[in-house]
């Protein structure tokens, strides 16, 4: 998978936002239209808010001009992911026109960081609510209804949905994200998560058992265990993670980290796939590696999110790892998992970035030789510290230049990774239809590639075993040779 400027990393899977009829409650008379933008963490997100909306009579609907209460969820990592939310806010106004009764809000990043633009100067929504309020929803739904603007975007020391099951938005009925922790503590200077979301706290693992249990229960196959930062998952208890220290020594003696909370998902449903998403490389540990290697279930493939290939870079990125630290942790992988997929973000142009800086990235990038990645060109973030305190000094033609040099080098790189397959037979988990061709089912392997493959007599949600015959740079084609030893 190849992401550039163009395309932005905007997962804009809700265009027409929606659950699954099966989710809707009959009893329920209001309807709700809710819509997703940013990463994997929003869509979570919108389910949790689907789930709770849903105990206060609103069913979901992909009709936008039926709605009563329309929700956008918002992202603020890229500039360009802002203007596209500004864009549908405009529809949701122009249809509010002919339908007067319908509300709109703004859920997410943007609600907490522009929530007195959209609310007081430019008033375009009719309620603002930030990433850890949404169990207030109930309430100011009522203060809408009533005819008041509502907002709330206070975030929380401890607020982690742990007690609410999500209804499965636009699911496949196949595989599922579950959320183990929220915000994060690794202030990089380009990004606004910590300021939007919060500090890092992590979810009960109970909680998330249960989670995982229930999905297969209902017939999902493949989980992806979702964080700002996975790897720095640990529940002693409850808490911020920066209080461990605090913590009791029964506590520490008990707590759990994310290597123990993969081997606990693994170990409670041996046939579902587990995948987790996003790494920071300064937080994976050998343990983590260890335990993918240990279970069968956990997926051969991590994204580990480098931006730079310059230290000089990365310590202006406030990237807690050097160069050379990112290249043993690939070494590691590479030993222990020798067919893991890794997959990359990349910043093309960060404030006084040279020549010699970009060369840097570049030659990380020929070491890594990453599967696929996602590849932006920078984009300066109000409220963060780059904005603070560096210039955005690099001119738009001289990014967009590197940033097309990162893409060419990747797509030779997917290409090599693709090839690589050829010849093998590889368990494919069907998620559904191919969008090139209705005679083919789509799915992916373990390295987390989309492989396409003749349908024939199996179905969505199979485990199959696919001889690879063919590949362009982001697929594999093939065709089955039988169900696999986990359907």
């Amino acid at each position: 998978m190849i992401k550039d400027e163009s395309v932005e990393k905007i997962i804009d899977e809700s265009q027409q936002g929606s659950t699954l009829a099966l989710e809707n409650n009959d009893n329920n008379s209001r309807k709700l239209y809710i819509e997703s933008y940013g990463c994997q963490m929003n869509f979570s997100d919108s389910e949790i808010v689907a789930s709770i909306l849903a105990k206060e009579g609103f069913n979901t609907t992909q009709i936008l001009d039926e709605a009563d209460l329309v929700l956008v969820n918002t992202c603020s990592i890229r500039e360009k992911a802002e203007q596209t939310v500004r864009k549908r806010l405009e529809k949701f106004n122009a249809v509010k026109k002919t339908n007067p009764g319908m509300k709109v809000g703004v859920l997410g990043c943007m609600a907490e960081r522009l929530k007195s633009k959209f609310l007081e100067e430019e008033k375009i929504v009719d309620m603002v609510v930030g990433p850890d309020a949404y169990k207030d929803l109930p309430n100011l739904i009522q203060e809408i209804d009533e005819g008041r603007n509502a907002v709330n975007v206070i975030l929380s020391k401890d607020e982690t949905y742990g007690d609410v099951a999500p209804v499965r938005l636009n699911s496949n009925g196949v595989t599922a994200f579950v959320s183990i922790t929220r915000g994060c503590d690794n202030m990089c200077t380009f990004c606004v998560v910590p300021f939007t979301r919060g500090r890092e706290r992590s979810r009960d693992p109970q909680s998330i058992l249960q989670e995982v249990n229930d999905l297969w229960e209902r017939g999902f196959k493949e989980i992806t265990l979702l964080g700002q930062n996975v790897d720095s998952y640990l529940w002693y208890g409850g808490g911020l993670k920066k209080d461990f220290e605090k913590a009791s020594d029964m506590q520490k003696a008990t707590s759990v980290n994310f290597a123990k909370l993969l081997e606990l998902v693994a170990e409670a449903q041996p046939k579902m796939r587990i995948r987790f998403s996003t790494s920071n490389p300064q937080d994976m540990t050998l343990d983590v590696i260890e335990a993918m290697a240990k279970y069968e279930n956990i997926c051969n493939y991590i994204h580990l999110p480098v931006q730079s290939g310059s230290n000089r870079i990365l310590k202006a990125m406030n990237r807690l790892h050097t160069r050379e630290e990112y290249f043993e942790l690939i070494d590691n992988i590479r030993k222990i998992i020798p067919d893991c997929a890794i997959s990359q973000d990349m910043i093309a142009g960060f404030p006084t970035e040279t020549e010699e800086d970009h060369q840097d990235t570049l030659s990380l990038m020929e070491y890594v030789k990453y599967d696929f990645g996602f590849m932006f060109a920078y984009s300066e973030r109000p409220g963060t510290l780059a904005e603070r305190k560096l210039e955005d000094d690099i001119p738009g033609a001289t990014k967009k230049r590197r940033l097309q040099e990162i893409i060419e080098i990747q797509q030779r790189h997917s290409h090599y990774r693709t090839l690589q397959h050829l010849g093998k037979t590889e368990e494919v988990l069907i998620e559904g239809t191919s969008k090139k061709s209705d005679a083919h089912w789509m799915g992916r392997n373990s390295q987390n590639t989309v492989v396409v493959f003749p349908k024939e007599h199996y179905k969505v949600g199979d485990f199959v075993n696919v001889k690879i015959n063919e590949c362009t740079s982001a697929t594999l084609i093939g065709e089955a040779v039988g169900y696999s030893k986990n359907n």
